[in-house]
């Protein structure tokens, strides 16, 4: 394997092991907003709304959701969106190396000249 097709796979595995090391991963949007509720008396039906509230929005089952986030958790879900973030960089990085590896024909050598450098 030449020096250039030695360095993507080298690319990869530290790609690879950053992606390792993101643990709180959450994918999707964070939101705020403000509500009115059911009270007909309250303050936020003249104006000054409940909140801010934060949610995150999720897709399950093929539909989109709001998750609501309570406030002890959103330095947490903040910091997990970040690192989705972080991750998805990483998964195009590795998919850039493997592309280029597959161009060169050498993907599936890739994978054992890894393994036998790891020892």
């Amino acid at each position: 394997m030449n020096a250039k097709l030695h360095k993507l796979v080298v690319k990869r595995r530290r790609s690879l092991a950053k992606l390792a090391k993101l643990e709180l991963v959450l994918h999707g949007s964070f939101v705020e907003r403000f509500s009115t509720c059911s009270r007909e008396n309250c303050r936020c039906h003249r104006g000054e709304k409940h909140g801010p509230r934060a949610y995150v929005v999720v897709y399950r089952d093929g539909r989109q959701r709001q998750v609501y986030v309570p406030q002890t958790q959103l330095r947490a879900v903040r910091k997990a969106l970040r690192q989705d973030a972080q991750a998805q960089g990483l998964l195009r990085q590795i998919s850039e190396c493997n592309l280029a590896l597959m161009q060169a024909g050498i993907l599936d050598e890739s994978l054992r000249d890894e393994g036998a450098d790891a020892s």
